[in-house]
């Protein structure tokens, strides 16, 4: 019976599909794997193919596909290496292959991913082996070639025949060089013969050179000669031949025996590859025929949209939409000769069984398929892609294995069904038939010419009736699959179309029953009705179509203006804020710059105000003590002057008898003096000039105008021209005045030049802990020739 069964396989022309599977796997046992790869019946196994497919396929998507190139026989020459056998180079360069193919493909599966699948575990179980896969390959330099690395005892042995045929050659050289042996040279060449070096001297001059004889030419007339003065290098030479010879028979065995204690692990690994190859070739084949994975149905139905079948020209393959097996179990298509209901029939059976294979099928998204376990066709005709059965006994003999073997869980596929014999008798055999195989469970889609089945489909529940396409007017078959749609032979319409007179047509109606012409005219009625329907349904999906596109647009520019109004908006806020933001940056630094110039301006006063009352209580306490009398150790107290003064004289406070600086002179002879950290206002009547000499400036002091002519703290410090060493002792004496008269903000001016000196400003000034902070000055200020300082 299971040979019935793969006999329908191949009438539904899956081994051509699997042969197409075969292309697209590498290595030679996965296409041997492909070839014999069969439909499975367990829902299980062929959930775990198609997915299997569907994440190789995911895999191509994202990086491409891993390569198995080099993916080849292993396992003999493993198996005789596990039996102590040395295996040879070609072999041992295939093992090593597989084992350089298992590293790239496992890497290729432990690339990050977000997704994992269901084939991740065939990844991760390969074995690895770069030690061995290495040595191999570096012992190995091709099949006729082993390199002089494997063993250091082959690189001394090679040395070492090296050395001698170079000892040989050079000996031979200068008997050919020589004019003296020239007469007796057939030719002055060295050549070899019997693995030895020789020299080809004339037959008649044969003493004329001593040595061993290994050759004579076809002719005679040359002798091959080794002379004696290279016999014992030339054996030399042989022995270390046979040395190498043993080297690299017990390097050949060394990496055997490597390749036994691995071989679970290699013949594991080389399983897997072969695996992993077969899926990936599923994958592949999937983009070849731009197929897809259909769902699996559990309640026994088929629903195929867009069907395609694999094997026809996918330019010119008609798409099918077939349902079975859900609101009906049997599906009976009809219609003319040449209009696509075998190729129907072969589509749902081969997709059917491609899904059971784990292949994804050539459909649109929708479709699903139900795992059968058995599907048995009967097909062959004209049309048939394989062979024809067109006898009714033929078709009788499947039929009667087709019935034997049907169960609940069966597909079958009748193609012509009671053709062959008596319509009449045909067609009641065909009814019988399908009643037979219904009661037994089966899903069943049959082609046929019989009205009686048309009708058996009508009046019958469960039974639906379809039909293949035929355009009349142009007398070609459209191949579309109508389901719930009885089709017309259609013979009288083309006989017309083709010439036949009318008066033959007229009588060959009239041979027809009344009940057969009302069918056929009912038929003919429903053709046109339909057609009329799929006109109104293609001209108002047009419309629709239309309808869509034009809100689609209309949507699309709505949303474009939404945007390029948001965008405007966005500007137009960002261009607003940003106006905002600098105006408010420079309102907020103009406040800052009136609150600091009122900070200091009040500082100023106070301080002004502290100095002119600390004046003022000394001299009332001068007063105070003037009233007292004098006392006993009294010394009567300097007396006033009228010398002129300058900014810059010293003086003394005739009540403190303090020195101090004079700073400024005003129109009313006000004296503005410097008493150490004290800025003093006094009258000219209060102090004395004294008589001490003016200290000469110097130059460490100051440059500016205003200078640091006292202890006034001035807010500018000019250190242009000095030293590096001078200015930083000038600025820290100057920060030092200036913290302790409570000044916040300074100017250093150090000028441009080569930025030395402002880079010794800057740095001091960030180690010092009087300041807060400094910059740069801006525009008007100084720029980058001065640094304002903020101090603590």
């Amino acid at each position: 019976m299971m040979q019935f069964y793969e006999k329908s396989s191949s009438i539904l022309e899956l081994p051509q599909v699997l042969a197409l599977l075969a292309q697209a796997a590498v290595s030679s046992e996965a296409k041997e794997q492909a070839l014999a790869l069969t439909p499975s019946d367990s829902p299980v196994e062929v959930t775990r193919r198609l997915q299997e497919t569907s994440a190789a396929r995911r895999m191509t998507d994202l990086k491409g596909a891993p390569s198995f190139r080099e993916v080849r026989p292993i396992a003999a020459a493993v198996q005789r290496a596990e039996r102590d056998g040395t295996l040879s180079t070609r072999e041992l360069l295939d093992v090593a292959a597989v084992l350089r193919a298992s590293r790239v493909v496992k890497d290729y599966g432990s690339q990050d991913r977000e997704e994992k699948t269901c084939i991740d575990y065939l990844f991760q179980s390969l074995h690895t082996n770069r030690f061995l896969e290495d040595k191999i390959f570096t012992a190995i330099i091709s099949e006729e070639e082993i390199a002089d690395s494997a063993s250091t005892e082959l690189a001394a042995i090679r040395r070492q025949m090296r050395l001698a045929t170079s000892k040989i050659r050079e000996s031979l050289q200068k008997i050919i060089s020589s004019s003296y042996y020239d007469k007796y040279l057939q030719e002055p060449i060295i050549t070899m013969r019997s693995n030895r070096y020789v020299v080809p001297v004339k037959s008649e001059c044969r003493n004329g050179i001593p040595g061993l004889l290994h050759d004579v030419s076809a002719s005679g007339a040359t002798l091959f000669i080794e002379p004696m003065t290279v016999v014992q290098a030339n054996n030399e030479l042989r022995e270390l031949g046979a040395k190498e010879k043993q080297e690299i028979e017990r390097i050949l065995m060394e990496l055997s025996v490597g390749i036994a204690a691995h071989s679970n692990d290699i013949l594991s690994d080389y399983t897997l590859l072969v695996t992993l190859d077969g899926i990936f070739a599923r994958a592949r084949l999937s983009y070849q025929l731009n197929a897809m994975e259909p769902k699996l149905s559990t309640d026994g139905s088929i629903l195929l949209n867009g069907a395609r079948h694999p094997l026809l020209d996918p330019k010119i393959a008609v798409p099918i939409d077939v349902r079975l097996g859900s609101d009906f179990d049997t599906l009976v298509i009809t219609g003319p000769n040449t209009g696509g209901k075998t190729v129907s029939l072969k589509t749902i059976g081969l997709l059917t069984l491609m899904a059971q294979c784990g292949l994804h099928i050539p459909v649109n998204d929708g479709s699903q398929i139900t795992v059968f376990s058995k599907v048995l066709a009967d097909i062959g005709d004209e049309q048939s892609i394989e062979q024809s059965l067109s006898t009714f006994s033929s078709h009788m003999t499947n039929i009667v294995h087709i019935l034997e073997e049907a169960d609940e869980n069966t597909l079958i596929l009748f193609d012509e069904l009671g053709a062959g014999t008596d319509p009449v008798e045909g067609a009641a055999l065909a009814i019988s038939i399908i009643g037979n195989a219904r009661k037994k469970g089966a899903c069943i889609a049959a082609t046929t010419h019989y009205a009686e089945l048309k009708i058996f489909a009508i009046t019958t529940p469960g039974v639906q009736n379809a039909s293949c396409e035929f355009d009349v007017e142009t007398l070609q078959p459209t191949y579309r699959l109508l389901i719930g749609v009885p089709g017309k032979s259609n013979a009288f319409a083309i006989s017309r179309r083709l010439g036949l007179s009318e008066e033959i047509i007229e009588e060959a109606k009239k041979q027809i029953n009344s009940e057969s012409l009302q069918f056929e005219d009912v038929l003919s009625q429903l053709e046109q009705q339909r057609h009329a329907m799929e006109q109104e349904k293609l001209e108002t999906r047009k419309l629709r179509l239309k309808m869509e596109q034009d809100a689609k647009t209309a949507e699309e520019y709505r949303i474009q203006m939404e945007q390029l109004r948001e965008k405007a908006s966005i500007r137009a806020r960002a261009d607003a804020q940003a106006l905002l933001d600098d105006a408010r940056e420079t309102a907020n630094q103009v406040f800052q710059e009136l609150d600091t110039m009122r900070r200091q301006a009040r500082k100023q006063e106070s301080a002004q105000a502290a100095n002119e009352m600390r004046t003022e209580i000394r001299r009332r306490l001068n007063q105070a003590e003037d009233q007292l009398g004098p006392r006993r150790d009294f010394v009567p107290p300097p007396q006033a002057d009228d010398a002129p003064l300058t900014p810059g004289d010293t003086v003394e406070l005739l009540s403190t008898r303090t020195k101090a600086t004079v700073l400024s002179v005003r129109k009313d002879g006000t004296l503005t003096l410097q008493a150490g950290i004290l800025n003093i206002t006094a009258k000219r009547s209060e102090v004395r000039k004294t008589k001490d000499v003016k200290p000469a400036p110097q130059k460490t002091v100051t440059r500016s105008s205003n200078g640091l002519r006292t202890a006034a703290a001035p807010r500018e410090l000019d250190l242009r021209g000095m030293t590096v060493e001078e200015s930083l002792a000038v600025l820290e004496q100057f920060l030092d005045n200036a913290l302790l008269s409570k000044v916040e903000t300074v100017t250093v001016i150090h000028g441009k030049g080569t930025g030395a000196l402002r880079s010794a400003v800057h740095q001091m000034l960030k180690t010092s802990r009087y300041v807060k902070s400094f910059r740069l000055g801006r525009y008007g200020e100084g720029e980058a020739g001065v640094t304002v300082v903020t101090l603590r």
